[in-house]
């Protein structure tokens, strides 16, 4: 079985869901699992509605409704081809959109904002079966609520998950082809939840990982992770093979592609991840594996907006033991990770991207130290070989950017990351000086 993973854009239209069968067909393999995220827009457009209903704006939520329930309907009629398929696409959409009124009556809560924003994916899996249906091809959607399933942590259950999917996979033994929901899964209360955004890519790879899966397959509008951003960069190129370590540090510190958490599960397991292109099936893509292939040399850059800066300074504390169990205990209680830390004899600074704290945070730390904020930076993430015994990275790094002021360096925690912290205004020139440095 391949676990084949397509995002909001590869179902973004009529005309990009036509091409996900032949796509699929193209696939060697006994079986085919099948994970769609929502139409894209459409997580933007709930997520809009539940803002509306928590406000109590019931006529601009009605409105709303309104405005999505007509682009599904037109999305219906442009997809389906026979008067009998068209009308049981709109019986669906219909029994959708009637949901998202019933909530007009409700004191609006955490747990209805969850049921509406998991509709997106079951209008785009159910539409898509409905679809093969029309054209007599055989499909079993499969509700990804009767097995993706979190804990009292919101981390995932893979055991339950890959008991349950068995489960339901089993009742169809004659069938090949299987669709399933994305970002979706019930929590361990039983209701309704979400791996958060990004989440289909994590569902994808929790299912391979679960499953023992051949392969775990992202379609996206990419043709796999690029040696820099193209956004940004001129002449970026595809990388054909990357480790799961290196894979993993260039997705959390911002290559977009790919969801950071995805690529856990899959490393855990040894399940390979292959990132492809529905814009262009026969590129090569890139291969994620547990080989490391990119040996005594630099791979990619990526850069991680959103960060601040936080500088700790005591005097009185710094020197003596305990002081930084005493500063991660602030961060532990308000579980907020810690994306670099460096140190000195007079202080530590450290970065973070997630800021609801913020203050709370602060306030705590000048209880026993001076603390200083800079906010607006971005991590420059340059990912390679950079294990003990090379050596000359680091003076490649620095020339690249030595006209452009670094508030942080990272080196060394990890063999295959060096990270520098810069002003988010200096970002692209830095992608663009180490890329004409280093490739």
């Amino acid at each position: 079985m391949k676990v084949l993973k397509f995002g909001g854009t590869s179902v973004g239209s009529p005309e990009r869901i036509e091409q996900l069968l032949p796509i699929i067909r193209s696939q060697q393999s006994d079986k085919h699992l099948v994970v769609l995220s929502a139409v894209s827009g459409t997580t933007n457009d709930l997520v809009k509605l539940s803002e509306l209903y928590e406000n109590k704006d019931i006529e601009a939520a009605y409105k709303h409704i309104d405005g999505l329930q007509q682009k599904y309907i037109k999305f219906v009629n442009e997809l389906f081809k026979t008067e009998k398929g068209i009308l049981e696409a709109l019986a669906f959409i219909d029994k959708i959109f009637d949901l998202f009124y019933q909530f007009k009556h409700k004191n609006f809560s955490s747990t209805a904002e969850r049921i509406i924003l998991a509709q997106g994916e079951i209008i785009s899996t159910t539409l898509f079966h409905l679809y093969l249906k029309e054209k007599e091809v055989s499909s079993v959607l499969l509700s990804a609520l009767d097995f993706m399933v979190i804990d009292e942590d919101k981390e995932p259950n893979i055991d339950e998950i890959r008991k349950q999917a068995a489960v339901e996979i089993a009742k169809y033994p004659e069938d090949t082809l299987f669709i399933t929901q994305g970002y979706i899964c019930r929590n361990a209360q039983g209701e309704i939840d979400n791996l958060q955004r990004g989440g289909s890519d994590y569902t994808a790879s929790l299912l391979g990982a679960a499953l023992q899966t051949e392969e775990i397959q992202i379609w996206t509008d990419i043709d796999g992770f690029h040696n820099n951003d193209p956004r940004y960069v001129q002449n970026t190129k595809s990388i054909a093979r990357l480790s799961f370590d290196e894979a993993a540090e260039l997705s959390y510190f911002g290559a977009k592609i790919l969801h950071p958490q995805s690529v856990f599960p899959a490393r855990k397991y040894n399940v390979p991840v292959r990132l492809l292109d529905t814009m262009n099936p026969s590129a090569v893509g890139t291969l994620i594996s547990g080989e490391a292939t990119n040996q005594n040399q630099i791979v990619a850059i990526a850069a991680k907006d959103g960060i601040t800066a936080i500088r700790i300074q005591s005097s009185r504390m710094l020197m003596a033991y305990g002081f930084l169990r005493k500063v991660f205990e602030i961060f532990e209680r308000y579980k907020t990770p810690i994306d670099m830390i460096t140190t000195s004899e007079v202080a530590v600074s450290l970065t973070i991207d997630q800021t609801e704290n913020l203050s709370e945070i602060i306030r705590e730390l000048n209880t026993f130290s001076a603390v200083e904020i800079d906010s607006e930076q971005s991590i420059i993430c340059i990912v390679g070989d950079f294990r003990k015994n090379n050596h000359g990275y680091a003076t490649i790094v620095s020339e690249a950017v030595k006209h452009i002021p670094i508030r942080m360096i990272s080196y060394g925690g990890s063999e295959n990351n060096i990270s520098l912290l810069v002003p988010s205004a200096f970002k692209v020139e830095a992608l663009r000086s180490l890329h004409n440095r280093l490739f």
